[in-house]
């Protein structure tokens, strides 16, 4: 659960930084969530969730 509301906060902060920044309008900003919802509601969400837990251990562990 920690590894899901750290991802969802850093992906906030991404998209904050995109609105403000790069130009990212927040209309494309509430479509990409509202497409990250019917994702996970869908039968290819637990793909998705185990490709981000993969990758989560793999970046956990790279030694730097």
């Amino acid at each position: 659960m920690a590894l899901s509301i750290s991802a969802a906060m850093l992906m906030l902060v991404i998209v904050v930084v995109l609105i403000r920044r790069s130009g990212l309008k927040l209309a494309h900003a509430i479509i990409c969530s509202l497409l990250g919802f019917y994702l996970a509601s869908s039968s290819i969400a637990p793909s998705i969730q185990a490709v981000t837990s993969n990758l989560a251990g793999m970046l956990n562990g790279l030694k730097l």
